[in-house]
């Protein structure tokens, strides 16, 4: 019913920006809660931010001060801003958003394909 579009990813040189985005499309829906994850190679997938339909954030605190979080003014699109990238930083990053579609009766998790985010120099 629903689908998340991710588009942003590449590879930077480290102290360099990069501006992720997540768009939600199909059905008629309600967006709860949109996040980022993030999982390394040998590592845990870990959240990275995420944002409430009113617009409250948490982010781990191993991005706090470089990356942000943020909604579009329909609230179907979520962006990661990433400033300041460190080589730790590089991951598959996956777009997460609790959405429940307009008929139905409950809110199910939906996530989107993953984009690579590489950090080198």
């Amino acid at each position: 019913q629903v689908q998340l579009v991710e588009s942003g990813g590449g590879l930077v040189q480290p102290g360099e920006s990069l501006r992720l985005s997540c768009a939600a499309s199909g059905s008629r829906f309600s967006i709860n809660v949109m996040g980022w994850y993030r999982q390394a190679p040998g590592k845990q997938r870990e959240l990275v931010a995420r944002i409430t339909s009113t617009g409250t954030t948490n982010y781990a605190e191993s991005v706090k001060g470089r990356f942000t979080i943020s909604r579009d003014n329909a609230k179907n699109t979520v962006f990661l801003q990433m400033n300041s990238l460190k080589p730790e930083d590089t991951a598959v990053y996956y777009c997460n958003a609790v959405i429940n579609v307009f008929g139905t009766y409950q809110y199910d998790d939906y996530w989107g394909q993953g984009t690579q985010v590489t950090v080198s120099s």
